[in-house]
């Protein structure tokens, strides 16, 4: 059997990575045809979350005794992944795992994956429902859409005016996450105000990120929040507050990592965000992956064990992570990813 989880691909960096990931012609060198094989493909390579993400997948790689495959495009760009994934069902790997950049587009070559008895497990972000057998959550939609909210009150209070930034409209883990966010304001916060019914987007380019943080800024001078919801977008952001002398102004948060964010957050620009481990995720998806070929998880399965994560729990085909963590001046300095 041979394992393949998609996920982001990293560039490869001896800082991050305990093996050389991103040099996968030297690793489909090696190919062997009774070695198990898990190939991961993320939205794209070479950004903080999804090389933290690869980290994680190369040490569960080495624990299984399974062959780890993590590639990527080097843009959010899904027709890629298509054909990335069209190459893998071709070279007959025994599990898929993906984070889509759109869940529907990605959908017709994941099902053609699973009629050829390829596994697939989406993570980070979901894929449709019928094209993926499991999803890897970092936490629960509403957990993180909780996180975020109260992270915001604390900065503008119940009654402030705010906006989002985005990565990308087809990202179906932002948009959720946003539904969950809005429907949380007008159940506990009534009196804040989103400005915008349309999100601002990054396109997962942190000078893009800037930039329209920036437009913002000039738009909208009433705003007084902002959600920057991806690891690209919120250093982005917080570099256009910076050059601004906004953040008396504007209180940001989001999503990212905590190596992103160190020097805004020990200067003031931002106070608190919101993660998880990417790590932790990208180890995770693999244990998920060997699980599932291995038959310890089937469709009555409601827990495994994955590792030094221990026991994780498994709920209406997602596997559940955890809570997400709130990063601060006060412990940021405890977490390097």
């Amino acid at each position: 059997m041979k394992f393949i989880v998609i996920g982001m691909s990293a560039i490869c960096s001896a800082a991050l990575l305990l093996v050389n990931p991103g040099c996968s012609n030297q690793q489909e060198a090696s190919e062997d045809e009774n070695e198990v094989t898990i190939g991961i493909m993320p939205k794209l390579v070479g950004i903080d979350f999804f090389n933290a993400v690869e980290n994680g997948a190369l040490q569960a790689g080495e624990e299984l005794g399974v062959r780890v495959v993590y590639d990527g495009p080097v843009k959010n760009d899904v027709t890629k992944q298509v054909a990335m994934v069209e190459t893998w069902i071709a070279r007959d790997f025994d599990a898929i795992c993906i984070a889509p950049n759109d869940p529907d587009a990605i959908a017709p070559v994941l099902r053609k994956a699973s009629r050829r008895g390829i596994p697939v497990i989406t993570f980070d972000a979901d894929a449709a429902l019928d094209a993926r057998d499991y999803f890897v959550n970092q936490a629960t939609y509403d957990a993180i859409a909780k996180a975020l909210v109260e992270t915001m009150v604390k900065g503008i209070g119940p009654e402030g005016k705010y906006l989002y930034l985005t990565g990308s409209l087809t990202a179906v883990n932002q948009n959720i996450w946003m539904e969950r966010m809005e429907k949380y304001h007008k159940e506990k916060y009534p009196g804040m105000v989103n400005l915008s019914e349309t999100p601002r987007t990054s396109e997962e380019d942190q000078a893009l990120a800037t930039q329209t943080t920036i437009d913002i800024l000039k738009a909208y001078p009433e705003l007084n929040g902002l959600y920057a919801m991806t690891s690209v977008a919120l250093p982005g952001a917080a570099e256009a507050i910076q050059k601004n002398d906004a953040q008396d102004r504007i209180h940001l948060t989001g999503l990212s990592t905590p190596n992103a964010m160190r020097p805004y957050v020990k200067n003031g620009i931002v106070k608190e965000f919101v993660l998880w481990s990417p790590v932790d995720l990208g180890y995770l998806t693999i244990h998920a992956a060997s699980a599932i070929l291995s038959e310890i998880i089937t469709d009555s399965t409601a827990g495994f064990d994955a590792g030094h994560l221990g026991q994780i729990q498994i709920m209406d085909r997602e596997v559940l992570l955890g809570e997400p963590v709130i990063f601060n001046a006060e412990n940021i300095d405890n977490f390097d990813f």
